[in-house]
């Protein structure tokens, strides 16, 4: 029952330090005092309404309300209750950002030779141009897997994310959960094709409250080195079957995808890439969206918005508080870098695409590696670091977080609190494990 008490403990400091009146107060204090012996005499609900009770502990980080579930029956029925998750999530997050403190999930490679990965958590507060950064390690142990490493991060979607590489895993890093996914049919492939790119989107279906990982891998014939006919093929991961089939829904050909738009853009329940398709010589710009409901794909036309992949990076993001679709146009080359932002003001409109503002020159950015909201962007620098830049109308700040990738190996995106848990029924197996955060004090960052 010591956890009991320091859970009340710290509700008591919450309440006394709050406008509550005070005969809440006291009552809080009546409850402190009941013997620890029966157990479920703790239940606030005998002393509080479930409303309170509900807003006391929604305003709890997420590793204390694990404890919380430990304390009585109705604690726990309430915890994992749908409605509490869902409110959990906003309350928290809203709460970060009316603080103005900024969270980052990271994933960065140290070195060209060695494929480890590091995940980190970086955070830092905006208000204060010189605050530090400060850097948090997860330390992933999935196993059946002789080389741990990731390339890209998908998320937050309800602050699960998506980690594709070797294995592909579904993390929670508020609630120190890592969830391997099986392997995909094609990825032990047929002996007469081969695939030279592949593709992955990460969302949540919320008609049967689950989560999906769509992957599409291009096939070529081994014999003549010919594309396959209908040569995209996608397959679809369900959390709550855990396990892969094939997709159905056939891909809008003839389409590329373009490997520049590395950002998570997941709108209307939709994950995007960036893509084109070309004829003779041409080239048009398409997006090619997939409904994690529906299980559908469509192409979204596009105005010409690039001049080529050879001059120019186009990579998308979600804007207005993920209610539609961006595209980020930078050069390639040149040390001092401009950029351009178009969003499709209806996201149901493909005519609504306009050139919404220009930002720079800024010296020193390399490409874009994530997007935090709005007007924040996350990008590479030349010297291989990971550059904050928040984009008012007539200026630009820019922070260095001191977190280096080699060659392009590092990847950003929101850190968001949330209490989804990754089992689902029963589920206890071999794939499923946990992960921990450890405030890193050894990790020299430019390595």
């Amino acid at each position: 029952m010591q956890t009991a008490t320091r859970i009340i403990t710290k509700l008591s400091m919450y309440l006394f330090s709050s406008p509550f009146p005070l005969k809440i107060h006291t009552s809080l204090l009546t409850m402190s005092r009941v013997e620890e012996t029966k157990p479920e005499m703790l239940s606030m609900e005998q002393y509080l309404p479930q409303e309170l009770v509900s807003n006391i502990l929604s305003r709890l980080p997420s590793k204390d309300l694990m404890n919380c579930k430990r304390v009585c029956k109705s604690w726990f029925h309430l915890l994992t209750h749908p409605h509490f998750i869902a409110n959990y999530y906003v309350f928290q997050n809203n709460l970060l950002s009316q603080k103005k403190h900024k969270h980052l999930l990271v994933i960065h490679r140290t070195s060209i030779s060695n494929l480890k990965t590091h995940i980190s958590v970086l955070s830092w507060n905006a208000n204060d141009p010189k605050s530090v950064v400060n850097i948090s390690s997860h330390v992933l142990n999935p196993p059946n897997s002789k080389h741990k490493y990731w390339t890209e991060i998908l998320g937050p979607c309800n602050g699960i994310y998506f980690l594709e590489g070797n294995p592909n895993v579904l993390l929670n890093p508020s609630l120190g959960q890592c969830k391997a996914l099986p392997e995909f049919h094609f990825s032990s492939g047929n002996e007469a094709y081969y695939s030279l790119t592949d593709y992955a989107g990460f969302g949540f279906d919320c008609k049967t409250n689950d989560y999906k990982v769509v992957a599409m891998r291009d096939l070529w014939l081994k014999e003549t080195d010919e594309r396959k006919d209908g040569y995209w093929k996608a397959e679809l991961y369900s959390l709550n079957s855990n396990s892969w089939r094939k997709l159905d829904a056939a891909l809008p050909l003839p389409i590329e995808i373009s490997g520049s738009s590395s950002v998570y853009t997941y709108v209307n329940n939709c994950c995007h890439w960036w893509g084109y398709v070309g004829e003779f010589g041409t080239k048009e710009n398409v997006v090619l969206a997939f409904d994690m409901v529906n299980e559908s794909f469509r192409k979204i036309k596009v105005p010409r918005i690039s001049c080529s992949a050879e001059e120019e990076f186009a990579t998308l993001a979600p804007f207005n508080e993920c209610a539609t679709i961006g595209v980020v146009v930078y050069p390639v080359k040149g040390e001092e870098k401009s950029f351009d932002v178009w969003i499709m003001k209806d996201y149901w409109d493909e005519g609504s695409w306009v050139k919404q503002y220009s930002v720079g020159p800024i010296e020193g950015i390399s490409r874009l590696v994530g997007f935090y909201g709005r007007n924040q962007f996350l990008w590479s620098s030349s010297n291989d670091g990971l550059v904050w830049c928040e984009c008012e109308s007539e200026s630009e700040e820019i922070k260095d977080l001191e977190v280096y990738g080699k060659k392009g190996w590092l990847r950003g995106a929101r850190y968001m609190e949330s209490l989804v848990s990754l089992k689902r029924g029963n589920e206890f197996s071999s794939q499923f494990v946990s992960c921990s955060l450890v405030h890193d004090l050894v990790l020299d960052r430019r390595k």
